[in-house]
């Protein structure tokens, strides 16, 4: 990490970062490898792994917590590790929810269209 360590976040009840590069690389590997447990045609894999592996990679070649925060562009770098501890937790319930998989049952007409469809008078 390049330059001085910042006093505050200027956010209540979110501390500064102390390791932010480690933090992040840490969750970012997690997140990866629940990701690979998933079957590769899942959406949500897709799309999670595409958006954690590039953050990953703007981690890896920035030193400084202020380019990554600038190319990510989600707020502080604080802000950013609490999203990924996020999205580590929701990954993990994914797996276990396994939402690629068939229904138990059809779902009822309509169920997936809206605005729902009005009643004829």
């Amino acid at each position: 990490m390049a330059g001085v360590l910042k006093a505050t976040t200027g956010l209540t009840g979110l501390a500064v970062a102390k390791t932010p590069h480690h933090t992040l690389g840490v969750l970012y590997g997690k997140i990866l490898r629940t990701l690979q447990k998933m079957p590769e045609d899942a959406a949500y894999r897709k799309h999670t792994q595409d958006l954690i592996q590039e953050r990953a990679n703007i981690l890896q070649a920035n030193l400084n917590v202020e380019a990554v925060e600038k190319q990510i562009n989600c707020g502080q770098i604080e802000e950013v590790i609490v999203q990924a501890e996020n999205e580590l937790i929701l990954a993990r319930k994914m797996l276990n929810w396994k939402p690629w998989e068939s229904l138990v049952k059809e779902a009822p007409p309509n169920q997936w269209t809206w605005p729902p469809a009005q009643p004829s008078k």
